[in-house]
């Protein structure tokens, strides 16, 4: 499944990787303007799940600057951040160098679809507003599912839409008409802040991902919605 329909110019993956390359130098500003820091709080809120068991490696997929895996690194011995944009590795490497954490975290170019890691490896996996990017998601989750250990668990955090009003009608608004003119003036780029609200758009949120992530292999499988429904942590054990 392609979440989100693309030109013919190029694959997903290929106009993804250019989008996040370009941004890459306004991504953690335009995240914290955008969100007002609320992303930096759930995805605290994953690494707290994460710890609630015994966890010594952990993959994050579709890393980004590395946040997460900056704050994973806290509690987890060994964390491995892959992403497919060259340029949001190399930000996150600065990251990571001047928190002193390269001898815990490594950052490498990857694609969902084809991690290079053997089966069973990591006790957890997390991927935070990245699956929605995936070229192929089921593909993505399996892989997921596969370089995780027997018990291991799935951390997707992910944009979802509020059902309730008014909030539903006001995070329509901010999504579709505020973000993209700051981001277009911010970033510079035409298309990834327009991107950004068609590809929650199209996500197959709620029910229909619990779906995907059992057919995956997920057990277990669980969603709990934050901050009024705007984003959902999913998890699901192997």
């Amino acid at each position: 499944m392609t979440v989100t329909p693309y030109s013919s110019d190029g694959s997903k993956r290929e106009q993804v990787e250019q989008m996040f390359d370009a941004i890459s130098p306004k991504y953690d500003l335009l995240n914290r303007l955008f969100s007002m820091g609320i992303d930096q709080r759930w995805r605290r809120l994953v690494i707290r799940s994460v710890g609630e068991e015994p966890t010594d490696r952990l993959l994050d997929v579709a890393t980004g600057t590395a946040d997460l895996a900056i704050l994973a690194a806290k509690t987890v011995n060994e964390v491995i951040g892959i992403d497919i944009s060259e340029g949001m590795l190399s930000h996150g490497r600065t990251k990571v160098k001047d928190r002193g954490l390269e001898d815990r975290i490594t950052l490498q170019q990857a694609d969902s679809i084809a991690l290079p890691f053997d089966d069973a490896r990591f006790d957890a996996v997390t991927v935070a507003f990245g699956v929605r990017n995936f070229e192929d998601l089921e593909r993505g989750l399996s892989e997921m599912f596969r370089v995780l250990r027997p018990g291991g668990r799935l951390f997707v955090l992910e944009f979802s839409k509020p059902q309730r009003t008014p909030m539903r009608q006001l995070f329509r608004f901010y999504f579709h008409r505020v973000m993209p003119l700051i981001g277009r003036s911010v970033s510079k780029d035409s298309a990834a802040y327009t991107y950004l609200p068609q590809s929650v758009d199209a996500f197959p949120e709620g029910p229909a991902f619990k779906a995907l992530l059992r057919a995956a292999g997920g057990r277990e499988v669980r969603a709990r919605g934050l901050t009024g429904g705007i984003a959902t942590l999913y998890s699901a054990r192997k």
